[in-house]
């Protein structure tokens, strides 16, 4: 077992990269930090460090995408209505549950939301109400017991066709409902421990460097790639995760429990082939296309 040193020194470098990433894209802090903490904290102890770290953090973005939300809120009203009841359901089942089945059950969820959202999966949604009440609901529950909501939304929103400013706006405005709900839930389960308090001293400071940091640089990145890049860190860690998670639990024995990683690893790689394939594909039609523009010098006249 690492030293507690180690741990922290861990803890600020990965909430570090995931402050920059959160910059970057408007989400991605809880979804790259609770994977790799996972592995030196229990749920419970690392939980409520990093709602109020989110609280802020989604406040944060909120207040820069406000321009998106007159256009969004009405789709988002049935999700935020929906996670009244699952987060309160989640927040209870966090102080019930054994700490390595709730570490199990968060990357089991965890990780095929990742793999589908790499794999580009896409299904037009209609029913906002009928879809977005239940989904509400288990994204409440996921949350609470988790702190990870990205990949979900992220396939839901883009599911919806929902542009850029109006899937940040949206995204801000649904993750600062849920953490600051998570939060008073938190506070009147009294779940807000000493050990807590240790985690947010470094997680604080991080933030503040990292996410001014990622805004800066996205302008100078591209998107979708930095994008597909952080799904696979994400994932290669979740699989790791689940493997030791699966030895602890004796449901698989050492080495064989990090065949899940490393199945991860191949499948995310072949993910990885198809993205850049079809995005080299997409970059030399565009070339082409640009070149036959009339009024261009390669072009005709």
């Amino acid at each position: 077992m690492p030293s507690i040193d180690a741990a922290v020194i861990v803890l600020a470098v990965i909430a570090l990269l995931a402050a920059f990433v959160n910059g970057a894209l408007g989400y991605g802090f809880s979804s790259l930090t609770v994977p790799v903490a996972l592995v030196f904290y229990t749920n419970r102890v690392l939980n409520p460090a990093i709602v109020i770290v989110e609280v802020f953090v989604n406040l944060y973005v909120l207040c820069i995408n406000l321009s998106g939300v007159p256009a969004v809120w009405r789709r988002v009203l049935p999700i935020l209505l929906g996670m009244l009841p699952g987060i309160a359901i989640g927040a209870f089942a966090l102080t019930s549950l054994q700490p390595g089945w709730t570490k199990f059950a968060t990357y089991s969820i965890i990780l095929p939301l990742i793999l589908l959202q790499a794999a580009g999966w896409r299904k037009p949604i209609q029913s906002k109400w009928l879809v977005g009440l239940p989904f509400g609901t288990t994204l409440g529950i996921l949350y609470s017991v988790t702190t990870i909501s990205g990949p979900p939304l992220a396939m839901l929103f883009n599911n919806q066709g929902l542009v850029k400013d109006e899937f940040r706006a949206g995204l801000a405005l649904v993750r600062v409902t849920e953490s600051s709900l998570t939060a008073i839930a938190y506070y009147n389960l009294g779940l807000f421990i000493t050990e807590s308090q240790s985690i947010l001293f470094v997680l604080g400071p991080c933030v503040l460097i990292g996410i001014p940091l990622g805004t800066f640089f996205i302008r100078r990145l591209d998107a979708d790639t930095f994008r597909r890049i952080c799904m696979s860190f994400d994932a290669w860690v979740v699989g790791f995760g689940l493997s030791r998670v699966l030895i602890e639990l004796k449901l698989m024995e050492s080495p064989w429990g990090y065949s899940v990683m490393a199945g991860t690893i191949l499948i995310d790689a072949y993910l990885l082939y198809v993205f850049f394939t079809v995005r080299r594909a997409t970059l030399k039609s565009s070339q082409v296309l640009a070149s036959l523009t009339p009024g261009d010098p390669g072009g005709p006249r």
